[in-house]
């Protein structure tokens, strides 16, 4: 079966006008704040990683029809199930049934403020030099990919220029299969409106994306 982001929404019609929300309103209710608190406080138990997290929410079959942070709850939902760490049955009735399996790590709620603050950087150190340079022509890699990527749908098979190279930052795509971090070199390749979108495209627009070296091959 292919896989399918549900996620990848960029370039499609029929979701209507983006409505943007008053500035510092971060939650609708109290049970989406839980849900963040939740979803930060496992992660950090690094029973998985940010892209696996990623992975399990844009495959999720509603997503179209689930709020922000509902697909937070769902994509949770999924690893844990997944993992082995709750069965469906303690989902069900909403408390333990036995002795919780040992994670790797916990985050005490002392530790939630310095945690936060350091994030999770991605960048690596370079193994091997970059294969492209800035002002190089690219041209992104095309067709459905079955895996994680953050590749979007709209910008494969486009030619684009290299802005700047980012350096070797952490491989979304086989971090998100458990296939270890495989550090890649980072560009930020711009593309043209017209060449995403053909006569549809505003005037003078150009479109930045991020993408890794595999993500990419050169155009003489």
């Amino acid at each position: 079966m292919s896989y399918r982001s549900h996620a990848d929404l960029g370039g499609r019609h029929g979701f209507g006008p983006v409505v943007p929300e008053a500035e510092g309103e971060l939650f609708h209710a109290a049970w989406e704040a839980r849900a963040l608190a939740l979803t930060l406080a496992v992660g950090a138990t690094g029973a998985w990683t940010i892209d696996a997290t990623r992975s399990a929410r844009e495959t999720l079959p509603d997503y179209a029809d689930s709020s922000y942070y509902a697909i937070w709850v769902k994509g949770l939902e999924k690893l844990l199930l997944g993992h082995g760490l709750i069965a469906n049955a303690e989902l069900a009735e909403g408390h333990a049934r036995g002795t919780p399996r040992p994670l790797p790590r916990q985050l005490r709620a002392a530790d939630v403020a310095a945690t936060l603050a350091r994030g999770a950087p991605t960048l690596r150190p370079a193994t091997t030099p970059p294969g492209f340079a800035a002002g190089d022509r690219v041209r992104t890699r095309s067709g459905e990919v079955p895996h994680h990527t953050r590749l979007p749908g709209y910008a494969r098979g486009k030619l684009g220029r290299v802005e700047q190279v980012r350096g070797t930052h952490v491989y979304a795509d086989s971090n998100a299969q458990g296939l270890g971090e495989q550090p890649q070199w980072l560009y930020t390749v711009v593309f043209t409106g017209s060449e995403l979108w053909g006569e549809d495209a505003a005037e003078g627009l150009t479109v930045s994306v991020d993408a890794w070296e595999p993500y990419l091959e050169p155009v003489t």
